[in-house]
């Protein structure tokens, strides 16, 4: 018999573009959505897609079935989202705060996406804020926190929504730019340039250099990321960012990319909610929302 779960392992499958990538996706480990599909084209009597093919090409039927999960899938997330008004759960507020300055570039779609549906939820983000949001978050003056540094508060969950590589970006001339990854002793003798936030929540201090125990030579600030691209491809310094901030300034090959540590530097984001808003129907589709639109919009980064 044909599944939702089927469906949505199908969708996961074409746009992960491999088995391993969409096992992610699913929360399914490889061995287990190997047997789900397998046991999927028995019953069908049909393969739905060539093996040892990448990305994933899918045959005739495989196509079929992805046509009507394309159809199907968003109808179900449809009627889950009235049967949550049914319920009740049609009023609330959503105010949040971003502790990622890059994070607009799947928030703002995510946010349109959510209003068009729920246009009964207050959403906002505040400006102006002169405290810390995720104490803010448990005290209720915020609704959703979005954060890579989570902070043990009572009443407060976390919710993983992806993990994502940081990089180091230098121009094109330096002589770091033909590495395929540093230290942290290579940055003690760089300007490395930051988002104007304190050092203790940049996962380039609390993950690298602090635990090395190295200081840059110099550290300068800036509020825009075009405007940290444009000091770095000047030669006016190096900064770490997300590996999807990158992705623009990489294809335009305005400056390099370099791995931080011979295993890189991965950080896992969250969304922070209180514990009472978790079994809120618009809150659960707000998150799937979030994830749905990183992945769609976002490239290098895995599920959590």
């Amino acid at each position: 018999m044909l599944e939702l779960r089927h469906l949505r392992t199908l969708i996961a499958l074409r746009d992960a573009g491999s088995l391993v990538e969409a096992a992610q996706r699913v929360h399914l480990t490889q061995s287990a959505l190997s047997h789900q599909l397998k046991d999927l084209e028995e019953r069908l009597g049909s393969p739905l897609f060539l093996r040892k093919s990448r990305p994933v090409t899918f045959t005739r039927a495989g196509l079929r079935l992805l046509e009507l999960a394309e159809r199907i899938l968003p109808q179900v997330r449809m009627a889950e989202r009235d049967l949550a008004r049914l319920a009740g759960q049609e009023n609330g507020r959503l105010h949040m705060a971003i502790e990622c300055h890059s994070c607009f570039q799947w928030l703002m779609p995510t946010i349109d996406h959510f209003r068009d549906h729920w246009p009964e939820i207050e959403v906002d983000i505040p400006g102006g804020h002169h405290f810390d949001p995720l104490p803010a978050l448990a005290r209720e003056q915020l609704d959703l926190v979005i954060t890579a540094d989570p902070q043990p508060l009572a009443g407060v969950h976390y919710e993983p929504l992806f993990r994502y590589e940081g990089l180091l970006a230098v121009a094109k001339q330096h002589e770091l730019a033909s590495r395929a990854w540093i230290s942290p002793t290579d940055l003690a003798t760089e300007t490395l340039i930051t988002y104007p936030v304190e050092h203790a929540r940049l996962d380039v201090f609390g993950q690298f250099l602090d635990p090395a125990g190295v200081r840059p030579k110099e550290i300068r600030t800036a509020e825009l990321t075009i405007m940290m691209m444009q000091l770095v491809a000047s030669g006016r310094g190096v900064c770490a960012l997300p590996n999807w901030a990158l992705t623009e300034y990489l294809e335009r090959d305005y400056v390099r990319a370099v791995a931080l540590g011979e295993g890189g530097m991965w950080s896992t984001l969250f969304a922070a909610i209180r514990e009472e808003d978790l079994e809120a129907g618009w809150m659960g589709d707000f998150l799937r929302t979030a994830r749905e639109t990183s992945f769609a919009v976002l490239e290098g980064i895995k599920p959590a």
